[in-house]
Parts: C-alpha cells; sequence; structure tokens
C-alpha cells in the first residue's frame, strides 16, 4: 500500500511513504532517516481569503514523546503546549519554506510536521524540513521548488554532513544549511568561535549536499507527485494603481528621503491618508488593493535611492554603523545590567545568578540535554515601538531571538567548576528600529561582565540586510539594517561573535534563495562591523568584575568522597536538612561527590563547609583536633572530634603528672585538644591530651 521512495545521504538511508497514511489531507507522508520518522500532512483551502495583504501560512512542528518511548512528567500526562525547542523548529521550517511560495498567493496553507519516532543519531529538526517540501512537492499547492536541508559539523578540521550524537559532541560547529537547486534558503549555526572563512567553506559544503535530497524530491515530484492547481495569484487593480501611482508618487517620494525616521513616519502617514481621502469612496471595498500599492511605492522609492542614488534612508554610508553608547551597572540591586543603544535601538540585559539548584529541567524528545544551567529570555513589548498592545507571555517571535542571542553566548560561558552558578540573562527591549536581537547580544555581554561572569571573550552582534534589482542584477548588501530597511529589503542576516571567531548565525530572506556572493559578502562585512561594536563595548567595561555582587548568593565548591554522600544526606535527609537549617544555605550534591553550598550569607557558607568537612573527613592517626568531652567514666573522657567521631582520652593520657580523678582535669562540654594515638581493628579512636600539649609546646618553642 502506498509509494516508497529512498536515497542515500551521509551514508544512510531517506526514505518516503507516500499514500500509505492521512489519505484526506491533500498530501501526506512518513519521511524516514534512519529510525527517526516524521509524519507530514500538508493542506490548504479551496479559495484565497478576503481581504488580507499577506500569506497565512501556519507551520506546526509537533513532538510527541513516545517517540522516544517516554510518558510525559506532570499530574495530566499527555503533551501541552509546544517546548520552546519544537517552536524554533517550527520557525525553522516556516524561513525555509515561505519565500518559494508564488507571490500573491492568498491560500490558507497548513504544514503540519509529527515527530513520530526519533533515532538520537538523526536529528528529526532538520528531517522536518526536508519532510515539509517533500509533502508539499508531492501535494497538488502550488510549491514547486524543492528545498533540503543538512547539518554540518566540524571536528579536528573536518566538515561532516548530519554527524551522529557522538560526533555532534565533539563537534565545534553546529550548522544547518537549507538550499534549493541554486541558491542557499537559510542558515542557522551555532560554533565555538569560528573563523570566517571556515564558516564561508562550511556553508558551500552544505549547499552541495544539499543536492542530493533536491534530486531526490524531484524525482518524486516526477514519479508519484499530484497535479499542480493553477493558483487564483492576488493582483492589484490596474485602474486603482494607475490612479494612485498619477495622484501620490511624487508625494511618497518625498516623504521617503527624509532622513529622521519619526519625521518620515508623519509625513508617509499624512501621504496616505490624503490618498485614502482622494480615492476612499471612488475605491470603496479595495482598501487592500490602496494598500498594495501605497506598499510598492514606498518599497520602490527606497530600493531606487539605495540602488541607483547610493543612499540610505537615514544619510550613512552601507558600511556604517549607527552611534552606539553602552552602559553598565544602572539597577542597584540586580546582578548585573547592560544598557546598549545602537541607533533609535535599545536593550536592557540583566544578569541573575543563582545556585547550580535553580538549573531548568527539560522535558522534551531531546535526550541529549535535560537541564539547562544557562537561559536567555527576550521581551518586546509594544511600548518599543510606540505602540498600545496587551502585554501577553512570550510568542513565537521572542522565543526565536532569546535562543538566538542564547545561542551567540553559550560558548563563553564558564564551566560549571570554574563559575559554580546558574545564570539567567533577561533581554528588555526598550526601543526597536532594527537588530534587537543583536542588541541583545551585546547588552548581555555588558550585563555578564558586570555581573562578575567570567565570559571566554565579549561577544557582540550585528544584522545585514540585502536589497536587490528586480531581476537580481543588482545586488547591494548592508550593514547595521534600521526598521524601513529590514520592511522593504530581501535579507535580515544576523551575525554574532567575538574577536577570534563566530558564534551564531540566523539568515531569513523574503526572495527563493540567496547568492554565495551576498553570503560571503555579508559574513566578511559583518566582521568588521562587529570588531567596530567590541571596541565600544571594551571602553564601557573591559573584563568582568572582580567579584560577584553582594546581592547575588556565594557558591562555594567542594569535593568529597561519593561514598560519604549519604553521611551529608542521613537517613530521610536529616542530617542534610538540620545542616540547611543552622546555616540558612543551599547544598547540591552531584554523584561524583561535587559539593555545591551557596548563601547570600557567606558566613553560613563557611559553617556550612565546615560541618560538610567534619561528616566526611576521615580520622588519621598522628593528626590533633580540637574536640569536645562528651562523657566521663572513671577510666578516661570521651571526646567528639568531628561530627558523629569519638575517641577515648585513657585517664593516664590526659596530663603529664598523674590523675586521679578524670573530673580534676576535664568536664563534660570542655573543649580540649587531643592527639590520635590509634585506630584500632575494630574502628575505636584512642586519643592523648597529654601528645597534644607536648606538640603544641615543641611548635610554640620552634
Amino acid at each position: 500500500m502506498g509509494n516508497v521512495l529512498s536515497t542515500t545521504v551521509a551514508g544512510r538511508e531517506m526514505k518516503v511513504e507516500f499514500g500509505k497514511v492521512g489519505m484526506l489531507s491533500n498530501a501526506a507522508i512518513f519521511m524516514s532517516y534512519g529510525d527517526t520518522v516524521i509524519l507530514t500532512n500538508v493542506n490548504a483551502s479551496e479559495e484565497p481569503r478576503e481581504g488580507i495583504d499577506f500569506f497565512p501560512l501556519s507551520v506546526e512542528y509537533e513532538e510527541r514523546l513516545y517517540a522516544v518511548g517516554k510518558i510525559p512528567g506532570g499530574f495530566i500526562k499527555r503533551e501541552g503546549r509546544p517546548s520552546n525547542k519544537a517552536i524554533l523548529n517550527g520557525r525553522a521550517v516556516d524561513r525555509t519554506i515561505r519565500p518559494l511560495f508564488p507571490k500573491g498567493y492568498r491560500n490558507d496553507v497548513q504544514v503540519v510536521t509529527t515527530v513520530v519516532s526519533v533515532e538520537k543519531d538523526n536529528m528529526p529538526e532538520i528531517l522536518a524540513i526536508n519532510a515539509a517540501s517533500m509533502a508539499l512537492c508531492l501535494s497538488t499547492i502550488p510549491f514547486t521548488i524543492p528545498v533540503a536541508a543538512v547539518q554540518v559539523g566540524l571536528i579536528d578540521g573536518n566538515l561532516i554532513i548530519n554527524p551522529n550524537a557522538d560526533e555532534r559532541e565533539k563537534s565545534s560547529l553546529h550548522l544547518t544549511v537549507c538550499a534549493t537547486r541554486e541558491k542557499v534558503m537559510m542558515i542557522e549555526a551555532g560554533g565555538d568561535e569560528i573563523d570566517e572563512d571556515t564558516m564561508i567553506k562550511a556553508i558551500k559544503y552544505g549547499f552541495d549536499a544539499c543536492q542530493g535530497i533536491v534530486d531526490f524530491q524531484e524525482e518524486a515530484m516526477e514519479k508519484i507527485g499530484k497535479t499542480k492547481v493553477v493558483p487564483d495569484l492576488y493582483t492589484v487593480d490596474e485602474e486603482v494603481e494607475k490612479d494612485i501611482r498619477a495622484f501620490a508618487t511624487e508625494m511618497v517620494k518625498e516623504a521617503m528621503y527624509i532622513t529622521d525616521k519619526d519625521e518620515r513616519n508623519a509625513a508617509v502617514d499624512a501621504v496616505n491618508e490624503k490618498v485614502k481621502a482622494e480615492f476612499g469612496e471612488k475605491y470603496e471595498g479595495k482598501e487592500a488593493d490602496i494598500n498594495e500599492v501605497l506598499y510598492t511605492m514606498q518599497k520602490e522609492v527606497v530600493r531606487n535611492m539605495l540602488l541607483n542614488d547610493k543612499r540610505r534612508p537615514d544619510g550613512r554610508a552601507f558600511d556604517q554603523i549607527r552611534p552606539i553608547s553602552c552602559e553598565v551597572g544602572i539597577l542597584p540591586r540586580t546582578h548585573g545590567t547592560g544598557l546598549f543603544n545602537r541607533g533609535l535601538t535599545q536593550v536592557m540585559t540583566v544578569a541573575t545568578l543563582g545556585s547550580i539548584s535553580e538549573v531548568q529541567i527539560l522535558d522534551g524528545i531531546d535526550e541529549s540535554e535535560t537541564t539547562k544551567r544557562y537561559m536567555h529570555h527576550y521581551n518586546f513589548p509594544g511600548y518599543s515601538v510606540g505602540e498600545v498592545k496587551p502585554l501577553r507571555g512570550p510568542g513565537r517571535r521572542e522565543i526565536g531571538h532569546g535562543a538566538l542571542a542564547e545561542r551567540a553566548l553559550e560558548p563563553l560561558i564558564p564551566s560549571e567548576e570554574e563559575f559554580p552558578y546558574t545564570i539567567r540573562l533577561v533581554s528588555e527591549v526598550l526601543s526597536s528600529n532594527g537588530s534587537t536581537s543583536q542588541a541583545s547580544v551585546c547588552g548581555s555581554t555588558l550585563a555578564l561582565l558586570d555581573a562578575g561572569v567570567p565570559i571566554k571573550r565579549p561577544a557582540a552582534g550585528i544584522a545585514m540586510g540585502l536589497i536587490t534589482s528586480k531581476d537580481l542584477s543588482q545586488e547591494e548588501v548592508l550593514t547595521d539594517i534600521q526598521g524601513i530597511e529590514d520592511f522593504f529589503g530581501d535579507m535580515d542576516f544576523k551575525v554574532a561573535g567575538t574577536t577570534e571567531g563566530i558564534t551564531s548565525i540566523q539568515v531569513d530572506t523574503k526572495l527563493k534563495g540567496l547568492s554565495f556572493y551576498v553570503v560571503e559578502t555579508a559574513i566578511r562585512n559583518a566582521r568588521k562591523a562587529r570588531l567596530f561594536i567590541l571596541d565600544k563595548m571594551n571602553a564601557c567595561i573591559s573584563g568582568p568584575r572582580e567579584e560577584v555582587s553582594k546581592f547575588a548568593p556565594k557558591t562555594c565548591t567542594m569535593q568529597i568522597d561519593p561514598e560519604k554522600i549519604r553521611d551529608v544526606i542521613g537517613a530521610g535527609g536529616k542530617v542534610i536538612n538540620k545542616i540547611i537549617a543552622d546555616t540558612g544555605v543551599k547544598i547540591d550534591i552531584k554523584e561524583d561527590g561535587t559539593v555545591f553550598v551557596s548563601s547570600p550569607d557567606h558566613d553560613g557558607v563557611n559553617a556550612a563547609i565546615k560541618i560538610i568537612e567534619g561528616l566526611t573527613k576521615e580520622v588519621k592517626a598522628g593528626e590533633v583536633y580540637l574536640g569536645k568531652v562528651t562523657k566521663i567514666t572513671t577510666f578516661g573522657a570521651f571526646v567528639e572530634i568531628l561530627p558523629n567521631k569519638e575517641g577515648l582520652v585513657h585517664i593516664s593520657k590526659l596530663a603529664f603528672e598523674r590523675v586521679n580523678k578524670v573530673e580534676d582535669v576535664v568536664s563534660v562540654g570542655d573543649e580540649i585538644l587531643v592527639k590520635v594515638t590509634e585506630i584500632d581493628s575494630q574502628g575505636r579512636i584512642n586519643l592523648s591530651r597529654k601528645d597534644a600539649l607536648k606538640e603544641q609546646e615543641e611548635q610554640k618553642e620552634q
């Protein structure tokens, strides 16, 4: 039942089954790579949606925990809202396929990729992009340009395609390349400071690897694909366009050439109002056409300005960065703050340090990552663009931008051993006029340094843009794009990194792909911009504070014998809970015997460490201890030298002179110096006060 086709990618079988499942969907497939399987269903409405000026595409990436043989946690025991990673994977699919639909297509399209089986060596997020393209290609929906995706790794200088789980652990690069037959469609990258030449080489390597998957999709379309429908594409009424152009061309040009953003926006609004007042009644019901013509005219003016006049809307050169200012320590009670300004884009990032127990616990299909010690969150309220909007939880865009900034800094965060803290960064966008995600990278670096986090090196980010002519004969790459250039431009190419190399890349395009000239130019120009920004940041704060904030918890690390962990915890947690209650600290113990003790009170930390040392330290013959007398008998005194460890001082060992009664020398509760003279075969500890005093006198004489 159904049709089955297969190919080989990086030595592993990639297979598609069409016609076996989802009979009522326009197209439904099982696509597998090894034992990883994605069920993909695509559907489209029969008629275009009226009264809209965008393509209503919906992409969903659904994770099912049965795919890895897990039952969801919590009380409900079923999957709830998508995890952040699922949202990011859905965005990656969306950004890859969206530009490849016909311009003017207004039918509702839904793509649902459901992860139903996962083998750790084959990543479902990469397969989902290939499956979405394959399903669309096989459907009647007018999607006719196959797009493929691969991951590129880098181990010991060697590039590899679709690394397995062990290889991903060793790889210093995690690069996703999506490409059609001719162009690069989408790039996502995270890396350990990868130099520009290596990154460009890796992207080309990934592009070449995509071609076999494109061949596979084209073969499937030819053999088992459905006949494509002829779409009813949206076009503007010719009479509406002719009248508005005659009336408003010069006004639009004059408004768009204003350099100041606020003045320009006010002038554009005035032109729009004049047009609607002039033609609103004549073309009633065709408001979408009017808006489309005005948008197209504004876009044409901006493109003409850049391609022919060689000037940008704010007067900058193509490689010029807007004015930058930086500030740290602006909030008095937080652990670290950074305020970063680039033109009218302004982001404030706040760093918070917590104990190791405050890591984020993850419940998903990715078994390689179960906790997160470093987190970055991004907030984009309406006031950042001067609008009135309800304040709700983070949407897909906020989650995506937060993850991008997190990825840029992740390779630079010190290890748990170097810096035993959980780290949370929150970037608040205070003003937005282009590239807030990369401003978040800069603000986050400032906040980490202000918090005293010993990051490997400072990082900065920049967004590159692109303006092309209709026939693509002209291509101009722009450095540090602002809002208007993003809105009317063809590309948003974000690059973050350090002086040594790239740590993250994210590329979106509105075109049907990018040439290698654009990719290479953007990466190389981004480096120049990044170094300029890092110089500005370095002038504000050149390195991490010597100490963390006095409001941050003080954290100390110690190592104990794993066999002694039970002594610290005690039966039912009795011992550890008493330490916490007595000292006010937080204690986290790992299986390897690493103990983290944290508290805002440094004295409490020291007291807890002393107790733990006492519980885990081995008594050794020949060592001197300050112990407490716990019991007196006729033949000697029992002394506690460490918690729960007692020894006997025989009456003959209490003093240099003869002792008739133990009570003549010591009483219960006295603290006395004693030396361990012997630990017998039964583990009994014999002590001598006389020998301890003798050793003390000898040390004084020396």
